[in-house]
């Protein structure tokens, strides 16, 4: 089973950008399907965005589309997600988990601890 670490959070004003890391442990990363997903206060937990096991598909949430890249690197156990042009609504905690290219949802029922995005307009 994968564990993950979700990092990379923080405070930015509207326009800004922050880069967040999803760090795995267990060699078993690279055959899984990964995605980030996040919950605002008040609001059901949603997709952001998922890539393939090789990297090669991607599948964004229309909210995102054009603003965050996912990305991963299997020899270092890790998955980013870069995000541009952050608006307050971006605002969140987000985490990341296996994830179904089709369903565009978590394969697992547990999360992690997340990490927190604010954005300030």
């Amino acid at each position: 089973q994968v564990q993950l670490v979700e990092s990379g959070g923080g405070l930015v004003q509207a326009g800004g950008s922050l880069r967040l890391t999803c760090a795995a442990s267990g060699r078993t990363f690279s055959n899984y399907a990964m995605g980030w997903f996040r919950q605002a206060p008040g609001k059901e937990r949603e997709f952001v965005a998922a890539i393939s096991w090789g990297g090669k598909n991607t599948r964004y949430a229309d909210s995102v589309k054009g603003r965050f890249t996912i990305s991963r690197d299997n020899a270092k156990n890790t998955m980013y997600l870069q995000m541009n042009s952050l608006k307050p609504e971006d605002t969140a905690v987000y985490y990341c988990n296996p994830a179904s290219m089709e369903r565009l949802w978590s394969t697992s029922r547990s999360w992690g601890q997340g990490t927190q995005v604010t954005v300030s307009s």
